[in-house]
Order: C-alpha cells, then sequence, then structure tokens
C-alpha cells in the first residue's frame, strides 16, 4: 500500500505522476481546443508537435529523478494528449480525489489506475456529478486549502472554468478542520492572455513563505489582497500579463528550496536565486502553448 501525504506545495518531494507527451495524437482541430491559448497556436499553425513536447517532458523526468523522486508514467493511450496529470486527480493529506473532468478526458485517469490500486480504497473518492473540480485549482498551504473558482452565472458557458461552487464546498465538507478559501478568477473563451484557466496560472506558492503571483487574475482585488496579506508584499513576486501568459506561476517545487522553472523566464528565475532558491531550468516553452506548464504536468503523491 501507498501512504500518501501532501500537505503543502513545496515540502520534499518523494512520489509523483509526471505526464506524458508520447503517442499524444494529431493537432486538434479548431472546434476541439479546450481553452483559447491552444487555439490561437492551432490558427497559427504554431502548434507544439509531439517530439518536441517529448523531449522536454523528458529533461523534467530527469531533473526529478535527480532528487531521488519516485515517478510514475501513465499508461500511452494511442493518439491522446495525457500530459496534464494535475487536471486528472489531486491529493490532500492522505486522500485521492478523482476529478469530475470534462467528460472526453475520463480514460487519462484509467491510464494512472495502476496507482490508484496502490492506495487504501477507502482514501479514494469521486465527488458526485454536480461537482466540477480540477488539480489546477486546488492548492494546499499546510492549515489552508485554497480553490481557483469561477462565480459568474455564465459558468456553464465556459469550457475555461474548470471548478464550481460544488467543488469547493465539497472541500469544505471533506476537511472541515483546514481552512479552505476560493478565489474568483477571470476567464475568457478567446483571449489567452485575459485567462486564468486554473489558479496556478495566477498564483503559486514556492519556499516557506513566498509566491508568484498575477493580480489581474484574480475577479475581486479582495481574493489578490488576501494572498498579499497572508504572505507578505514583500514576499510575492509580481508577474505581468505577458508573463501570466507564458506561464510564469506554473513553476513545480521539489524542496523548500528547489524549484522548476522554465530555462526562459529570466526575471524570475533570478528572482528565485536571490531569495536563495536553487532552480532547475529546463525547456518547456512548447507544452507552455497548451496553456499548461510544469505544475500542471504532475500530480504530487508524496512529500515528506
Amino acid at each position: 500500500m501507498m501512504q500518501l501525504n501532501i500537505k503543502n506545495e513545496t515540502s520534499r518531494l518523494r512520489a509523483v505522476v509526471l505526464g506524458t507527451a508520447v503517442n499524444n495524437g494529431p493537432t486538434p482541430t479548431i472546434k476541439e481546443a479546450y481553452d483559447p491559448k491552444s487555439l490561437e497556436h492551432i490558427a497559427a499553425g504554431t502548434y507544439p508537435i509531439e517530439k518536441d513536447m517529448a523531449v522536454e517532458m523528458l529533461a523534467f523526468q530527469a531533473v526529478l529523478q535527480k532528487y531521488d523522486v519516485e515517478v510514475y508514467r501513465p499508461v500511452i493511450i494511442e493518439n491522446y494528449n495525457q500530459i496534464f496529470a494535475r487536471d486528472i486527480g489531486f491529493v490532500i493529506d492522505d486522500v485521492f480525489v478523482k476529478s469530475n473532468i470534462l467528460p472526453d478526458r475520463e480514460r487519462e485517469l484509467d491510464a494512472i489506475a495502476y496507482v490508484i490500486e496502490q492506495l487504501a480504497p477507502l482514501k479514494v473518492l469521486r465527488p458526485p456529478q454536480e461537482v466540477h473540480i480540477e488539480g489546477g485549482d486546488v492548492m494546499l498551504w499546510n492549515d489552508h486549502i485554497f480553490i481557483g473558482t469561477y462565480k459568474g452565472r455564465d459558468y456553464k458557458d465556459y469550457i475555461t472554468a474548470r471548478t464550481n461552487m460544488a467543488g469547493v464546498n465539497y472541500i469544505r465538507s471533506l476537511f472541515p478542520d483546514k481552512i479552505v478559501k476560493e478565489f474568483d478568477l477571470v476567464k475568457s473563451k478567446l483571449e489567452a492572455r485575459d485567462n486564468a484557466l486554473h489558479l496556478d496560472c495566477c498564483f503559486q506558492p514556492v519556499g516557506k513563505n513566498k509566491g508568484i503571483i498575477y493580480k489581474r487574475g484574480f475577479r475581486e482585488e479582495a481574493d489578490y489582497l488576501y494572498l498579499v496579506d497572508l504572505f507578505g508584499e514583500e514576499n510575492l513576486f509580481h508577474i505581468e500579463r505577458n508573463e501570466m501568459y507564458h506561464m510564469f506561476s506554473n513553476v513545480f517545487s521539489i524542496d523548500e528550496n528547489v524549484v522548476v522553472s522554465e530555462r526562459n523566464f529570466t526575471r524570475l528565475n533570478n528572482w528565485l536565486r536571490e531569495k536563495g532558491f536553487t532552480v532547475e531550468e529546463i525547456p518547456y516553452a512548447e507544452i507552455a502553448k497548451q496553456e499548461g506548464l510544469l505544475r500542471c504536468s504532475t500530480l504530487p503523491l508524496i512529500r515528506e
């Protein structure tokens, strides 16, 4: 039996599911695009190809293995995008929650069944049908659980709105002792620079008390200020609209002082080093074209 343990985003990582870009399938049509950034690249003929994305994911795997992290990969499904493992499930404490994802992504969960089978059955939960929640919107910070959502009345019109208030309340009911704080995110179907697909597109903690944040990703200033109060203005790295678009807040922590980042994120990487972090830089710009980056590609199982 595997003993799950995730209490925050930055403690020493021991086991993780890393998605795969192998047998990723053909470039989707404009109609098939799930998000405005993919749409933009499909239309421009710059959508990433499998060969380039597979190389990027191997670089990520190599860094994880360098730090002795046990890396699980999904079973390959032919012609199918399985890069973003974060969407399909998440761990809180010692509980694995399966996401109610977009229906045509259900097979991605089947591809990690061999991992889920190693868990105690009572520790694996599937929310009721009306609950929409994806791992990119769920962020643990010790006694806090941060959850990205969209409170607009037009929620159902947005394929980019992935977590509803029923999802927030479901997590509240499961973890009554935690402070569950939801954040109302800005969504756009057509402009990727104004679309916070998940909470990790506009915020992520690093280290013990720092974070990366994009103020305009929050529909309510009060939500942004909540994080400023919690972390302290001086501990937050503020990113700009274009940096949000390139997914600057979607780095990934292997430890409290080790962050995996995209090699082109010069401004961020310099700041992290100034703050005493070891920055493992890898190429990930092709995968970024699908509106997901390093955190999106991982599903952490065990942190110390």
